[in-house]
């Protein structure tokens, strides 16, 4: 394998993220293919026993086991870290894969975590169970006022982790104060980045020391694969990280991996077009139900902080309907076009009902106090025609009784 020619770096880093996502770490074998080529393969041969041994002490280049290294996950790694202005970037199987190894790799017993209370449930669950049981102290804070983040701090605080906009709250949180703070008290900051991506936002240019992400969202885009990234400084990436993911083995497999390497190719095209249809979806739906919290909408309480840090507001949002789960689940039985599932990120559109899907592993104490209630549905906004969405939401609205 060899890099494209006359792509390095110090070229590719200067590129627009539209670009990178297309071209950004292309490595090209000895036929000279356009797309990027599928390694299917666990491990590599060597010439020489001592060859062998050389790559295994660092003193030769190449690849020695697909659990380390693989070309295709390889240019994936690359691109991601490009579009996101990273040093390196570590795919993994799954987004929650990517979550976990950001914060174990730089965890012990004996330190403390500071996290917004409004996560993925699945994240929740990371702070609130996982890292207890290894002595890891966690607070969980209302991290939209910077002062509860000062106030949580400890000496042995190690880490500040939000995501932003936040699932299925739709919070936004100002990464730069946030990630400013972090840094004054040598804390890293991990932002999860997957409502957004690259494309509409990059925590790292706004300060964040770490950014993870769930590439079987937005990256992948048409629901077909699992993925994740974590994206860092070198040191950060080679030193810290590496050695967890190395020998815990959360791998992204090579065919994952190309996959969202051509769902890379279209994200921006995707997700700007999906915003752009789910801020049509949500002027509509302002004037029919209880609560739309999309910080696109001008309304919205966190729309001049989001546009202060993002492109557009993204493709998902949540609202609440009044009723209870009785009357969520009835409009989402009504749905004749879009799906009820619990993914996001997908160019189908999906809707589901947090409560007792994503979020149903938290405490109903704990969705309350985040304001995860009954009566909320959150929608991934797709590629298909407002219009025909909207004539959708209004039959589901009126077979449930709002009118």
């Amino acid at each position: 394998m060899k890099q494209k020619t006359g792509q390095d770096r110090n070229i590719t880093a200067n590129w627009h993220p539209d670009t990178q996502a297309i071209r950004a770490g292309t490595m090209r074998s000895e036929f000279g293919e356009t797309s990027e080529a599928l390694f299917l393969t666990s491990g590599y041969c060597y010439d020489k026993a001592g060859d062998a041994a050389a790559r295994f002490a660092g003193e030769q280049e190449g690849m020695t086991y697909s659990r380390l290294q693989n070309p295709t996950v390889q240019m994936l790694e690359e691109r991601i870290a490009l579009m996101d202005g990273a040093e390196a970037c570590r795919a993994t199987a799954s987004g929650m894969a990517a979550m976990s190894t950001a914060l174990l790799c730089q965890l012990q017993a004996g330190d403390h975590v500071v996290a917004s209370r409004s996560l993925f449930g699945s994240c929740r669950w990371l702070i609130d169970n996982l890292l207890p049981k290894f002595g890891i102290e966690t607070t969980v804070i209302n991290g939209l006022e910077l002062e509860n983040w000062e106030a949580a701090s400890k000496p042995n605080t190690k880490i500040y982790f939000f995501e932003t906009p936040a699932n299925p709250t739709m919070e936004v949180f100002d990464i730069r104060k946030i990630c400013a703070l972090a840094k004054s008290k040598g804390i890293t900051s991990v932002v999860d980045n997957a409502f957004a991506t690259a494309s509409l936002q990059r925590p790292i240019e706004l300060g964040a020391d770490v950014v993870a992400y769930s590439a079987t969202k937005m990256m992948d885009g048409q629901g077909r694969v699992l993925a994740g990234a974590v994206c860092g400084s070198e040191e950060y990436i080679n030193e810290i990280l590496l050695p967890f993911h190395r020998n815990t083995g959360p791998t992204i497999s090579p065919f994952n991996a190309w996959v969202v390497l051509k769902g890379l190719e279209t994200l921006s095209l995707r997700i700007n077009r999906q915003s752009d249809n789910a801020y049509e979806v949500a002027k509509f739906l302002q004037s029919r139900v209880e609560q739309v919290m999309y910080p696109g909408l001008q309304s919205d309480i966190g729309h001049e902080l989001a546009m202060s840090q993002m492109d557009k507001a993204g493709p998902i949002f949540s609202f609440k309907v009044g009723g209870g789960r009785a009357r969520a689940h009835a409009i989402l039985d009504a749905l004749e076009l879009v799906d009820i599932s619990n993914n996001i990120g997908d160019s189908r559109s999906l809707m589901t009902h947090p409560c007792s899907t994503t979020h149903s592993g938290m405490s109903e104490e704990a969705r309350n106090e985040v304001g995860i209630t009954e009566d909320m549905i959150r929608i991934n906004v797709g590629l298909e025609h407002a219009g025909d969405l909207i004539a959708d939401l209004d039959q589901a609205l009126h077979k449930a009784g709002i009118a």
